[in-house]
């Protein structure tokens, strides 16, 4: 009987023992649910952790209190799934925490530096918000954080996209930062990256390719950013991806000008005036009446001065022509050389003499081929301009020098002694 009772009370005092551990007892200062697992002390002005925690709790609230420091004081919590540290007064990231974690809320605290030991073996944490703090500097360990999927580090003073983010990365949110740059290879590896929020920011450009390879983005925000629109040497990559991108762009760079666009501009003419001359004749050509005989396209020739000449001719050959025209001598009782040729159609030309006199001939500055016959230059030296006309080819004849017609004068008055 005696060994009975004495069974009974080691069995009891070891239920006295063990049962508060594996029932869990929860802390008075907070709520506890899930078998106790599940413990909430938010709001309770607390700055060291309450006594009576169970070491297999999976989802601990610690926020919205007076923490200073909690470094080594979490790691013993080695099924804890989701920790909140959020709105206190921490400096840094609590310094060995369990590998366990799957979410870390720190946001609201005075955190200056996200170290990459904080980070360096958290393998099995998806989701790592730091915003609202003071971080101006985020390491990360490249091929760490594997299993990340969200990475919340806006409303700080980051100055450069973090580098090494992990690859499998689905959404980062940089927004309300001073970001003004974006480092060679910083996203190349987040082909996973499905939101990307970079507004509020101080981006003026972003550099060439930087988002080439977000193939599965499917939002990214740009807006609230000093853009340098007037930057044609940076600015035209993200013009061009944005309207490029299958993406859905909330705010795009230098919408409201009303000239941006990824098109390239159009190459400015090198020739415009011969663009508007072939236009004009074009209209030309519609308004007359159609001719007998089909018209070449004017061409002009400009006469430009010489020194004064002999007053003797010499022929002077055209090119594209076999029969040699004379120039008239000069004097005062000839008329000045024509300045402008119009060839209207081969065999036929209307040549319109300027008006006036000169004693300083002028030569012709042939630009381009001349049809093979002329027409019989016109005696008339009025300056209005002539009516354009078809006129049947006529044989070209030759244009009487001064030479010729002072033998005609002399043989004439020769007549004129014999009849007396």
């Amino acid at each position: 009987m005696e060994y009975q009772i004495l069974n009974t009370s080691t069995c009891l005092l070891v239920l006295l023992v063990f049962i508060p551990t594996g029932l869990g007892i929860c802390p008075s200062s907070c709520k506890c649910s899930g078998n106790d697992r599940n413990v909430d002390c938010s709001g309770r002005n607390l700055t060291v952790l309450p006594q009576g925690l169970q070491d297999n709790l999976t989802y601990l609230n610690l926020s919205f209190n007076q923490f200073v420091d909690l470094d080594h004081q979490l790691t013993r919590f080695t099924n804890l799934r989701t920790l909140d540290i959020s709105n206190n007064w921490l400096k840094n990231v609590p310094a060995h925490l369990p590998k366990s974690l799957w979410e870390l809320y720190a946001t609201n605290n005075n955190i200056k530096v996200l170290q990459k030991l904080d980070t360096a073996y958290q393998w099995n944490l998806r989701v790592l918000d730091v915003s609202r703090n003071l971080v101006e500097r985020a390491v990360l360990i490249n091929n760490t954080l594997s299993s990340l999927k969200f990475l919340n580090l806006s409303s700080n003073k980051l100055w450069t996209v973090p580098t090494n983010m992990p690859y499998n990365i689905e959404t980062v949110d940089l927004s309300n930062n001073f970001l003004s740059q974006i480092l060679p290879g910083t996203l190349v590896r987040l082909q996973h990256l499905t939101s990307l929020y970079l507004h509020n920011n101080k981006f003026s450009y972003i550099p060439d390719k930087a988002f080439d390879q977000l193939s599965q983005l499917q939002v990214i925000t740009l807006y609230n950013n000093p853009w340098s629109c007037s930057d044609n040497q940076n600015i035209p990559y993200v013009l061009q991806w944005v309207q490029g991108t299958a993406a859905r762009v909330v705010g795009a760079p230098c919408a409201e000008q009303p000239w941006a666009s990824t098109a390239p501009a159009p190459a400015l003419d090198a020739s415009p005036i011969v663009k508007g001359t072939k236009a004009g004749d074009r209209e030309a050509s519609a308004a007359a009446p159609e001719p007998t005989k089909v018209t070449k396209t004017h061409k002009q020739f400009k006469a430009k001065a010489v020194p004064p000449l002999a007053t003797q001719s010499h022929p002077a050959l055209f090119p594209g022509t076999a029969r040699p025209q004379l120039r008239s001598p000069a004097g005062p009782q000839e008329a000045a050389a024509t300045r402008t040729i119009l060839v209207q159609g081969e065999g036929n030309a209307s040549l319109a003499p300027a008006t006036g006199s000169s004693t300083t001939p002028m030569t012709l500055s042939i630009t381009s081929g001349m049809p093979t016959k002329y027409s019989k230059m016109p005696e008339s030296t009025r300056g209005t301009p002539r009516k354009e006309e078809a006129t049947p080819s006529a044989p070209a004849a030759r244009v009487p020098s001064g030479a010729s017609r002072w033998h005609t004068g002399l043989l004439c008055l020769a007549l004129l002694h014999a009849v007396a």
